[in-house]
């Protein structure tokens, strides 16, 4: 069935689901007669079923991984109770697809009965329901099925890959994943009777203990809990979901208090949420120049696809005055025209203003995340840093073909008072090989302090991008963690980061390329800066045309209309220029 599959239409599949669920999806066929399925990284389709057929199919499944509905403590409790996952899909499918509703496609809108999709307000709830004794419907024959075995199959494997490739762990046991493939399927609990044996949603049963004791952190620490924003001890914790370098602070509070650190560079505030107040002068960001590997390649793509996109974004216009015909009234070419008229004379009809676009009047800083997260698999065979470096060289070069003016940075961080800030490119540098040795020797490492990167860079972007229309472009996993600096607290800062330069007429456009962070953490942390995940470098030219459309019109409003309503607390008021030691820039 494969080889009679057309890829054009698995492709757009693919994109769809991948659209849907927040994260890159594949789409294959599955057994002939059988109904459709997903292990939580590949749905599985009856092609048998009709193009709209397999369109519901796979806006169903990809709205089940959306909504958070496959979470392993969820189909643990499914597991050999077929009956069970039945009547939770029969209230869960609908749920998920609500929640998806503002993405779906219209043809598909019709597909969530809202007076059962109501019941639930989590997919918790929706398998307490199902647990119950009230009577359900079947699911809809589109929804397809749940397999909660293949579902914990590939999320232990994807928990192993990464113990494997994390240095400094003990690896889980290597056979995890076959144990449950293992489990006897003719054994099955076809009742409505509650399990006795695990909560609906604690895992408390002994597959929920098994799958926790497998998907903890490898290395047990000491119950230390510090304040967020202080510079402190961390460790690495493995999860399937935040990857190999998500962080934990193991520090007192004490340690908040400690000596400064003297350092080179420049200091920003960072925003503390819970205290709803800036920390002044708290974070130190220092440029570091880029070192070369002798093996790292010259050549950088052409990146044709790109730069049509880009292609009139940015571009200044320019006003002729007494034209037959335009888009605006020529104010002094008017009352000429009505002097005239009522002196008796025939007027001169060209009192029009007609404008064309025709220099490039846009300057673009590239902020690239080089934190240790990007080294993860990403998708293709390839990890988060080389899909994201590729994406980044193809916009850099895109945009100084068309005459833009681009700086491309690279960031990582180890706790506050050390963000290191690595220029690529300057503003002034030559696109050149020097240019694309720099980028591909770039190897990922520590952590990512986003929230004074971003700062910075658009300090560097108002100093000197030279130009009335800004635009920081952070190319990033969205995993925003360093010393102290852990989920919550690290979205509210970058969130705010983003906020500021926006407020200050700078647009701004995050982008996440290949990796597999969900959507909603994404949200977290980019807020309502324009953004969008793409499962591959090449599909950045389907949507950088709109987002950067729409960064560069909201910068422009707020240019016109907020100036001056930001106090500038977080971007110096001087030319940018590296100075040493701390400075009090932030305090402003």
């Amino acid at each position: 069935m494969v080889d009679d599959a057309d890829p054009g239409r698995f492709r757009g599949l693919e994109m769809l689901a991948s659209a849907l669920a927040g994260r890159e999806m594949a789409v294959a066929p599955g057994d002939p007669g059988e109904r459709s399925w997903t292990d939580g990284k590949t749905v599985f389709i009856d092609l048998s079923a009709g193009t709209r057929g397999t369109l519901k199919a796979v806006a169903v499944h990809a709205s089940l991984i959306a909504a958070g509905s496959l979470a392993p403590d969820l189909v643990e409790a499914m597991t050999r109770h077929p009956r069970l996952a039945k009547r939770y899909l029969a209230v869960e499918g609908h749920r998920a697809l609500m929640a998806n509703d503002a993405l779906l496609p219209g043809v598909l809108g019709a597909l969530a009965d809202r007076s059962v999709g109501c019941r639930s307000e989590s997919a918790a709830t929706s398998l307490s329901i199902a647990q119950g004794k009230d009577q359900l419907a079947e699911p809809p024959e589109v929804f397809g099925v749940i397999k909660p075995k293949k579902v914990l199959v590939a999320s232990i494997r994807a928990a192993q890959h990464v113990d494997h490739e994390t240095p400094g762990h003990a690896p889980r046991r290597q056979n995890a994943a076959q144990e449950l493939e293992e489990l006897d399927d003719g054994e099955v609990d076809d009742t409505d009777d509650p399990d006795l044996f695990s909560s609906p949603v604690g895992g408390g049963g002994f597959i929920g203990k098994w799958l926790k004791k497998m998907l903890s952190s490898a290395r047990k620490t000491g119950s230390g809990g510090g304040p967020p924003g202080a510079d402190s001890q961390t460790h690495r914790i493995n999860s399937a979901k935040r990857g190999v370098n998500a962080v934990s602070s193991l520090a007192s509070a004490s340690s908040e208090e400690g000596p400064d650190i003297d350092a080179v560079g420049f200091t920003y505030p960072e925003w503390d949420a819970q205290r709803k107040r800036y920390r002044p002068a708290w974070c130190t960001v220092r440029e570091v120049e880029p070192t070369v590997k002798a093996s790292a390649a010259q050549a950088i793509d052409s990146a044709i696809g790109v730069r049509r996109p880009l292609a009139r974004l940015g571009m200044g216009l320019h006003r002729r005055h007494r034209q037959s015909q335009g888009d605006d009234i020529d104010i002094d070419a008017a009352i000429e025209a009505r002097v005239e008229v009522r002196a008796g004379s025939v007027p001169d009809e060209a009192v029009y203003l007609d404008s064309l676009r025709r220099r490039r009047d846009l300057s673009v800083l590239l902020l690239l995340d080089v934190s240790g997260s990007t080294a993860e698999p990403g998708s293709l065979g390839r990890t988060v840093h080389q899909q994201q470096r590729e994406a980044v060289a193809n916009l850099a070069v895109a945009l100084h073909d068309l005459g833009d003016r681009v700086a491309l940075y690279a960031y990582f961080s180890h706790g506050r008072k050390d963000i290191t800030m690595v220029p690529v490119k300057r503003f002034d540098d030559h696109l050149d090989a020097r240019v694309s040795k720099r980028l591909n020797s770039l190897e990922p490492g520590a952590y990512s302090r986003l929230g004074a990167a971003i700062r910075h860079g658009s300090a560097v972007l108002e100093a000197r991008g030279g130009t009335s229309r800004r635009l920081l472009v952070v190319v990033s996993d969205g995993l925003a963690y360093d010393h102290g600096y852990e989920r919550a607290y690290g979205a509210a800062d970058s969130r705010r980061a983003l906020t500021e330069a926006r407020r200050r007429g700078t647009g701004c456009v995050c982008l996440t390329v290949g990796a597999s962070t969900d959507a909603a953490s994404l949200r977290a942390v980019f807020g309502s800066a324009a953004h969008a995940m793409v499962g591959r470098p090449e599909q950045l030219a389907g949507v950088i045309g709109p987002l950067f459309r729409s960064a560069l019109r909201a910068a422009e409003v707020r240019r016109r209309t907020a100036s001056g309503e930001l106090k500038q607390i977080s971007v110096p008021d001087r030319v940018y220029a590296p100075q040493r030691g701390g400075t009090e820039e932030g305090k402003r």
